[in-house]
């Protein structure tokens, strides 16, 4: 029997005897930090590329960034023009920034602040190359500024909620009703617009006024399942959660389309 454990051990564990706590934590802490590497090293840093799935730290956004350039001059209007990029809704910071080749510093402090690091007409040397690759840290290298300041710029875009806006696809007019059992009602209709698809919201219309908006919950074409329905054929469509279809309404499907996002 032993006490004192933190955890249910697993089948395949090691089970180690040592003389004395000394030892034992000791070995305890060495096994901690090699856990903790690990998961330091599959931890995915931040990039210029998968910035809107990793930048998401409430409203109002962040990207940091670590300039290094071969000159002065670059340095000053790089670093200038950058922080102009910045709006009310995300904010471009520079950490630091200095002359030079990119250092075994930049790298940690990349790492530990969750920022890029941006080079003009600048390598760093092969260690420091490995360091970066160890600690996932993304360098950018550019020659030109207006090429960094265009790529930094379409980032933030991605920075950006998602915007939508609606696209209506078809229509259908209902011409009878069914009752289903366990179902609810079920609209038999005819399309005279567009299309009307499977995976789309409708809008239920009564003498022109929205009486109800919601999610197509089927689509048939006689007792077959159907994706999508042209205009010119009949179909039966049901509606999530609503059940006061009348004939001579109106279904209007619609979809929501992902749209560019501007500054």
């Amino acid at each position: 029997e032993i006490q004192g454990l933190s955890g249910v051990p697993q089948a395949g564990d090691e089970f180690v005897v040592v003389k004395d706590d000394k030892m034992a934590k000791s070995v305890s802490a060495s096994r901690q930090l090699k856990v903790r590497e690990s998961e330091l090293a599959s931890t995915s840093k931040i990039s210029l590329d998968k910035l809107f799935e990793q930048m998401q730290e409430g409203d109002v956004k962040e990207l940091r960034v670590v300039l290094r350039s071969d000159v002065q001059g670059t340095l000053e209007a790089f670093g200038q023009a950058i922080e102009e990029l910045s709006t009310d809704v995300i904010k471009v910071k520079v950490l630091h920034e200095g002359t030079g080749t990119i250092t075994e510093s930049d790298i940690l402090l990349a790492s530990a602040s969750e920022a890029i690091i941006i080079g003009f007409n600048v390598r760093p040397p092969v260690k420091v190359k490995e360091l970066a690759e160890k600690e996932h840290v993304d360098i950018r290298f550019y020659d030109v500024i207006y090429h960094a300041l265009d790529d930094i710029r379409k980032a933030m875009v991605g920075l950006l909620e998602p915007e939508f806006e609606e696209a209506v696809i078809g229509s259908a007019e209902v011409r009878e009703t069914f009752q289903v059992p366990k179902v609810g009602t079920i609209a038999g209709c005819y399309v005279i617009d567009g299309k009307v698809e499977r995976n789309a919201k409708v809008r239920v219309l009564r003498d022109g006024v929205v009486i109800y908006t919601g999610q197509m919950s089927s689509l048939k074409r006689f007792k077959d399942d159907a994706k999508e329905v042209a205009s010119g054929y009949e179909c039966g469509i049901g509606i999530e959660n609503f059940n006061d279809i009348k004939v001579d309404d109106v279904l209007e499907a619609f979809i929501m389309e992902e749209v560019e996002a501007t500054l």
